[in-house]
């Protein structure tokens, strides 16, 4: 079983689901944009599990981190063709934002966070943000 089909049923601690998530955020970083159809057939599993709200949504703040990490990723990977819904978008950039607040160099998540920051101004999704008017969205992140 692959990464993405056990994160489908998270019924793991947060140590596990941490190290599933650093590792699925490592492996998607390698990917190249543009990929061929059998690595998209591959990513379907990981893309749709990390929009579940038990991961968009989980407690521990490191978990978040990493799936907004994770899902950065698949942005920069299917750009310019945004991967989800825009309901589905504009829950992502809520996650995206919220882990700017953990940006300070004492934190754990820091340098997800900083990497996250970088895929966020190289795909340039301020403009999808502005597109599917989370204007507030915007202005919060600066």
């Amino acid at each position: 079983m692959d990464i993405g089909e056990k994160l489908i049923f998270p019924i793991y601690s947060v140590g596990e689901l941490l190290r599933l998530l650093d590792g699925l955020a490592y492996n998607l970083s390698k990917v190249w944009q543009f990929p061929s159809q059998s690595m998209q057939d591959a990513l379907q599993p990981a893309m749709s599990a990390l929009i579940a709200p038990e991961l968009l949504k989980h407690l521990n703040t490191n978990v978040r981190a990493l799936v907004a990490s994770c899902i950065c990723e698949i942005l920069r990977i299917t750009a310019p063709t945004p991967p989800y819904n825009d309901e589905q978008m504009r829950q992502v950039f809520q996650l995206i934002v919220a882990t700017f607040g953990t940006l300070s160099p004492r934190n754990s998540c820091y340098f997800k966070s900083l990497s996250i920051l970088e895929n966020v101004a190289k795909t340039r999704l301020c403009l999808e943000m502005l597109d599917l008017e989370c204007d507030a969205l915007v202005i919060e992140m600066f």
